[in-house]
Formats: C-alpha cells, structure tokens, sequence
C-alpha cells in the first residue's frame, strides 16, 4: 500500500502535502487555545470545559505518541526500503504517526463537542488528508498512520471521559459538604 501511494504519487502536491503535514501541531494546539481564549474571553463555562477537553486529548496523544515512538523505534521506510522517495527527513521513529495522531485527536475533540455534520467532515477530512501525507511523503507505514488517528481518537475519548469523572466527582464531594 505505500509503495502504491509513494511511488505513484502526483509529486506536485508534495510540496502542500508538507505544508498540510507541518500544519497539524498548529491546528491541534490552536484549537483548545482558541477554544480556552473565548471560553474566558466570553466567561463561558462550556467554551471552557471544552477547550479543556481538547487540551487534554492532544496532551494525552502527543504524550502516549512520544512513549510509543521510544518504546518500539521503528526504522522510518525509507531508511528500511529505498525505492520509498521521501521527500523530507525525519529525525525521530516512525511508529506510531504523530502529526496523525494528534490531528485526529483535534478532529475528534472537536467533533464531540460541536457533533454537527459542518464541524465533523472538514475537521476528518484535515484529519485523514494530515495522514495520508505521511504515506505520500514516504516518511510513515500504513500501519502507523492507522496507529496515530486510532491513538488520537481515542485519546479524545478518554480524556473526555477522565474530564467527565473527575468534574463528576468535585460536585458530588460539594453537594456531601453542603
């Protein structure tokens, strides 16, 4: 599959393929602070608390991604396999994606909290177009893209679900102290 989509590839897209690939640490990071910014801009309680969960899902996405790409260091494929044509080098593991991962963690976030369908198709389609640079650029497998968008999805999820417990948990401690 990457070498289909690697070698195959229309190489005039390279070069925006990167900028969107280089663009996906600022999307996933802009969007719990903008989100944070006018949740206390506006004194809004749920702007607030879903910046907050958009933090935490990309927080917990680059963390667990950074732990993942230590623990198994994965040889790029195009270290491993030199018919794959990268078109920038990369100085860290392959597996699992981050750039993919923390994309899809934004993408999800985003989709939990405004779950209409003009919030969830462009922020998957971004999400899914960060992913499929990586395999056209020749910088990722197929199998560590599809490990970053389940890492960030799921990251979204259970920092979503953690937020939801511990905030449950504040107020039933005050409603047992009142």
């Amino acid at each position: 599959m990457l070498r289909k989509i690697n070698l195959n590839r229309y190489k005039q897209f390279d070069s925006e393929l990167q900028l969107v690939n280089q663009s996906a640490d600022y999307f996933a990071v802009g969007t719990p602070v903008i989100l944070l910014s006018a949740g206390l801009l506006k004194n809004d309680a749920r702007l607030k608390k879903e910046g907050t969960n958009a933090a935490l899902s990309v927080l917990g996405a680059y963390g667990v991604g950074y732990i993942l790409k230590k623990t198994v260091n994965r040889a790029r494929p195009y270290e491993v396999y030199h018919d794959i044509q990268n078109f920038a080098v990369e100085n860290d593991a392959s597996f699992p994606s981050g750039a993919t991962s923390v994309s899809f963690a934004s993408a999800t976030s985003l989709s939990l909290s405004y779950p209409k369908w003009y919030v969830i198709v462009p922020s998957y389609l971004y999400a899914g177009t960060v992913g499929y640079s990586r395999l056209h650029l020749g910088v990722h497998y197929p199998s560590d893209v599809l490990a970053g968008a389940v890492l960030g999805a799921g990251s979204a999820v259970v920092s979503r679900a953690l937020n939801k417990w511990v905030t449950n948990g504040l107020r039933k401690k005050k409603l047992k102290s009142n």
